[in-house]
């Protein structure tokens, strides 16, 4: 039942993480229908995250009581259908693209909380910043008007050598709190899913993206 593992999911994550921050649940709801969205909703999920912007604008109006992520990889010439109506894009992966969304929110009039996604696993089949290039980018996009970078999206590598993940999670940490101490409006690390979130927590993700476990399988 959704509703019961969202209970025992939010049960889970009270304890926050090492670092002593909450943890932002966000459910990722790829596929699934405003009525399992509802259900979610209903049983205590305030964040929901969309992969792709057609189904983002098809369910805009259908969701109630949660706040509206963009979690998947976005092309330059939809991000007029998310600023304004998104709370927080979490896959800004190059520079072209920060600066799309940045230009649409002063065309709008107002500011459009971003992440850098970072591919901390430096593979081919993803998108993201490299690891060491993420400081340099985070400094470059910040001064860009219209947009606010709260923080960083990772997804670690598919891979069972858990101290592998784990060392590319603490790196991420690192990035993060090297950019917060530069600015106090970094607030998030989006690392972890339904394979890899309670790794991710441990070394220090405040914010995780789940589906399956939340949802079961598609």
């Amino acid at each position: 039942m959704i509703e019961d593992r969202v209970h025992a999911l939010l049960s889970e994550l009270a304890a926050g993480n090492p670092f002593g921050e909450p943890v932002v649940l966000v459910a990722a709801t790829k596929t699934r229908t405003p009525e399992e969205i509802g259900r979610a909703v209903d049983a205590g999920i305030r964040d929901v995250g969309e992969n792709r912007v057609q189904e983002f604008c098809a369910k805009a109006g259908k969701i109630h009581g949660a706040t509206l992520h963009f979690i998947g990889h976005l092309q330059t010439n939809k991000v007029k259908y998310l600023v304004g109506n998104c709370a927080l894009i979490h896959s800004v992966d190059r520079d072209e693209l920060a600066e799309a969304i940045a230009r649409r929110a002063n065309a709008l009039g107002c500011v459009q909380d971003v992440l850098i996604q970072i591919n901390i696993g430096n593979e081919d089949s993803k998108g993201g910043y490299p690891f060491e290039e993420g400081m340099r980018a985070y400094l470059r996009l910040k001064e860009l008007g219209g947009i606010r970078i709260r923080g960083f999206m990772a997804m670690l590598p598919l891979s069972d050598d858990e101290q592998l993940l784990s060392s590319l999670a603490d790196r991420m940490r690192a990035l993060f709190e090297k950019a917060r101490k530069t600015d106090e409006t970094v607030s998030y690390l989006s690392m972890g899913m339904s394979g890899d979130f309670r790794l991710c927590v441990r070394h220090g993700a405040n914010m995780v993206r789940l589906g399956t476990t939340i949802f079961g399988e598609r």
